[in-house]
């Protein structure tokens, strides 16, 4: 087992922990303007927005991208997996980095939070974009019919099993999640090798698996009932829906009716050949698909 030196890439960035909501988050931090705040999703860490930081601060953006809880050299608290928490999570942080609201920028997972945020904490987000995220009323239909997504997501409801799956042989299944649930021709190399010693880092396995189980188990308890309701206000923030054409994990057709959901400016852009992973898959697409939205809102000042 490591340490969570695996959290710290170097780069153009600079690294830092940030106190919000009682736990402590790892941030990488470049650029510097209005904040962007990128959240990643399962199985990875801050580090798959490495594209999308350079290119948002080049434009102008101060681009955070975060360990979530329980992911990286965050903390790893033994609660507060559920949506409601995490999208509490978020907007204390975009708070503790000093600004009032952020455009939030989210995949798999870290999408769900987002959508979270716009029912939740309105007042912070002032734009979503939904990476390979469907809004959460819809994000149940991926369980039917059957695919990757849903045996991953039943999987995970075992206990303990689950962890010391991820966990075998320095993490290799990592890495097969990463390729069977992908287009072909990623991950390279590299990419494989450092999210498989992200996930290396004690306590992540189990913590990230705890997302998943909220989000299944939550739909019959009380708690899950309430989250359901608050949902179905619609999303007045503008949104773009940023979705790889192959997605194995979430259908596009799935996602693409989230769309009904906003009330707000609301934007679909596929991204032709890529699979659940389009911000790594095709970077230069989402890159541009993304700045060119986010100035958009901002009336093309930058």
């Amino acid at each position: 087992m490591l340490d969570d030196s695996a959290a710290y890439v170097d780069g153009p960035w600079t690294h830092r922990t940030v106190g919000a909501a009682g736990a402590r988050f790892h941030v990488a931090e470049l650029g510097e303007g209005p904040l962007v705040l990128l959240l990643h999703g399962f199985p990875q860490f801050w580090w798959a927005w490495r594209a999308q930081m350079t290119a948002l601060a080049e434009a102008g953006y101060r681009a955070v991208a975060v360990d979530l809880r329980g992911y990286g050299a965050s903390d790893k608290t033994p609660r507060g997996y559920d949506l409601v928490g995490l999208a509490q999570d978020m907007a204390g942080l975009i708070r503790a980095l000093g600004s009032a609201e952020a455009v939030v920028v989210g995949h798999g997972v870290g999408g769900l939070i987002g959508w979270t945020m716009t029912a939740y904490h309105p007042g912070v987000i002032r734009a979503l974009a939904a990476v390979s995220a469907p809004h959460p009323r819809r994000a149940a239909r991926i369980l039917f019919p059957p695919g990757p997504g849903t045996r991953h997501m039943l999987r995970a409801q075992l206990p303990i099993l689950p962890e010391h799956r991820l966990l075998a042989d320095g993490c290799v299944r990592v890495g097969e999640l990463l390729d069977a649930w992908s287009a072909p021709g990623w991950p390279d190399r590299e990419a494989e090798e450092r999210y498989r010693l992200a996930f290396s880092i004690p306590k992540v396995s189990h913590c990230s698996l705890e997302y998943h189980r909220w989000i299944f188990r939550s739909a019959w308890r009380a708690d899950g009932l309430r989250y359901a309701h608050r949902m179905r206000a619609p999303v007045r923030v503008p949104v773009l829906q940023l979705h790889g054409s192959l997605d194995p994990v979430c259908p596009p057709k799935v996602a693409r009716s989230s769309g009904r959901l906003v009330a707000g400016p609301y934007r679909w852009e596929s991204v032709v050949g890529a699979g659940h992973f389009p911000h790594e898959e095709r970077p230069r697409h989402v890159d541009d698909a993304l700045v060119g939205w986010v100035r958009e809102i901002d009336g093309e000042r930058r």
